[in-house]
């Protein structure tokens, strides 16, 4: 299995710059506040939707239609941007620099349309926080899992 470490976050001379957006999604049930998480087909831990910003696209826009592609949900209110994390790509052969937002959606059933890659998708509760696959994931849900809960409170 594949082993993230600190290497992963120092970007290396010479790597180029690879723009991607995607989103925390959730949704509120009863007292519980849950995530959309797409499952990687070859590892077990869930991510963030998340992928590249296409020629002429905003991120805004491309982070609504990668949510869309890899967890199914398209009924998206967008409230705020969350921030931006930045690591190498799967290959180590880009810098990935991604811009996440935070979403409200009362969509309950949603299937993936980016099946190649992630071919499920997951209500997970926010607390206690997920285990995720990128490290960088995981911190930018604890860094604004208290944020997250107050929005999804308010709906």
């Amino acid at each position: 299995m594949l082993e993230v470490d600190d290497t992963w976050y120092v970007r290396p001379e010479g790597v180029s710059d690879s723009h991607t957006a995607g989103g925390v999604v959730v949704r509120k049930v009863g007292d519980q506040v849950l995530l959309a998480l797409a499952q990687e087909k070859i590892y077990d831990d869930y991510v963030l939707p998340k992928g590249h910003v296409e020629f002429g696209e905003s991120v805004v826009g491309a982070a609504r239609r990668e949510i869309g592609e890899e967890v199914g949900v398209f009924d998206l209110t967008l409230i705020e941007k969350l921030g931006v994390k930045s690591r190498l790509d799967f290959d180590k052969t880009e810098w990935k620099i991604t811009h996440y937002f935070l979403y409200i959606t009362t969509q309950q059933d949603a299937v993936p349309t980016h099946e190649e890659q992630h071919e499920t998708m997951h209500w997970v509760p926010l607390r206690p926080t997920p285990k995720l696959f990128w490290p960088e994931q995981q911190a930018l849900l604890q860094e604004h899992q208290d944020r997250i809960e107050a929005v999804a409170n308010r709906v």
